[in-house]
């Protein structure tokens, strides 16, 4: 999520950006005043495990639980820092020759997204590996990178007037597959944990579709709305593959049901929602196209009403204290944590309400216990000393051991 303005303007408490990491065990949210990076490993507490001065950054992106983090800030638009958060210094730093507009990671690959192109570096050294130039135009900065380090999927819009998607292989640095996956331009696209399924969905917001990776097979459908376009911000799937939240403009965050074959030879209980599907399917052959394409389109299983109307958020869903929770942070500057009943569906029940930047004292009232006691943490270099070198993408690593000290989860 990035805005241009806070949701109350400036030195209001509203976010210019926010990102949950690859796992959802970590949120990154940023305003005009500094950033900050909590642990979600608890419902009740969110733990401030760094918070930066550094002022109006709008792209902040952990790598897992390491200690390595990007940052891009307006000041400083087509320059990527790397930083060791937990030391406080700087990894390296790389300039683009034009507005870098998302970051994404993963244990093998970071990938930066300019308008027109886009640059996929070896995150072990930061070795500008490939560039993709002329990429369709993409002025939001679209795009997905699979978690899964071993694929290392990478998506972008193939197209800017339809909804084409491109499936690139990061690790082998060629081009996997193109899928027509709607009629308009994308809004929205992000891979499950695997990197084996895609989930999109396009400007007008009303369908969402899941494809098989890598080849490209529509798997699904769901149906957000049919009343009016939205603006889709987020998608996001579970951990554990059955789930997957949208959430939009709107004051609505819908959760859909992943429904998974079951193996060849097991017979199913019937139920009458299998028996309607069965006689919609069988009905559908004899249909013109688009009715049957929405008479096989699948429901919210689950959803959520949000207190806000029109701000964007960004939503996923995690595992924590071993129970399914949505979360969602909006650009109001707070983090809402639901609670997700796996088998009925329904109303996610609100479990807890953060304010992301409030003070110690603040957030320890609000969470009915004592605020933490952090220790000192080294501020993070002035960096506006440094050369920038806006042609050629040179990079200033300061030191091989600083590359070799993020790497782990402790790290």
């Amino acid at each position: 999520m990035e805005t241009e303005e806070g949701a109350g303007g400036p030195g209001a408490p509203g976010l210019c950006c926010a990102s949950f990491n690859q796992d959802t065990t970590s949120l990154a949210v940023g305003n005009k005043t500094g950033y900050r990076l909590f642990s979600v490993t608890s419902v009740d507490k969110l733990d401030c495990v760094y918070e930066s001065e550094t002022p109006d950054v709008y792209i902040v992106e952990r790598l897992f639980s390491s200690s390595l983090v990007v940052v891009v800030s307006q000041a400083t638009p087509r320059r990527m820092n790397v930083y060791h958060f937990k030391k406080g210094t700087e990894i390296c730093n790389y300039s683009y020759s034009n507005n870098i507009l998302s970051v994404r990671l993963n244990r093998q690959r970071l990938v930066v997204c300019l308008e027109e192109s886009i640059y996929i570096h070896n995150i072990k050294d930061m070795k500008l590996l490939k560039t993709l130039l002329n990429t369709p135009a993409n002025p939001s900065g679209l795009c997905a990178l699979s978690i899964n380090h071993s694929n290392s999927y990478l998506a972008y819009p193939g197209s800017a007037t339809i909804g084409e998607i491109i499936v690139y292989d990061a690790n082998n640095l060629s081009t996997v597959t193109m899928i027509p996956a709607h009629d308009s331009p994308l809004a929205a696209i992000t891979f499950n944990a695997s990197g084996t399924r895609l989930a999109s969905a396009s400007e007008r917001g009303t369908v969402i579709r899941v494809f098989n990776i890598p080849e490209g097979h529509r798997l699904i459908e769901f149906r957000r709305g049919m009343k009016r376009y939205v603006n889709i911000s987020s998608l996001s799937f579970s951990p554990d593959n059955q789930f997957l939240c949208a959430s939009s403009n709107t004051e609505t965050v819908h959760i859909f049901k992943l429904e998974h074959p079951t193996p060849s030879g097991e017979e199913t209980s019937p139920s009458w929602s299998a028996y309607m599907g069965k006689v919609f399917s069988a009905a559908s052959s004899y249909l013109p196209a688009q009715v049957s394409d929405m008479m096989n389109q699948d429901r919210a299983f689950a959803t959520v009403r949000l207190d806000v109307f029109g701000q964007k958020n960004v939503c996923a869903l995690a595992m924590i204290q071993k129970l399914p929770r949505l979360l969602v942070a909006s650009s109001d500057g707070q983090l809402c944590i639901y609670n997700l009943d796996p088998h009925e569906g329904g109303e996610c029940v609100l479990a807890k309400k953060h304010r992301l930047f409030a003070s110690d004292k603040e957030r320890g009232a609000s969470e009915g216990s004592e605020p933490e006691t952090r220790s000192a943490r080294p501020k993070l270099p002035n960096l506006r000393g440094h050369r920038r070198h806006p042609r050629n993408h040179t990079l200033l690593c300061h030191s091989d051991r600083l590359l070799r000290g993020w790497g782990s989860e402790e790290g």
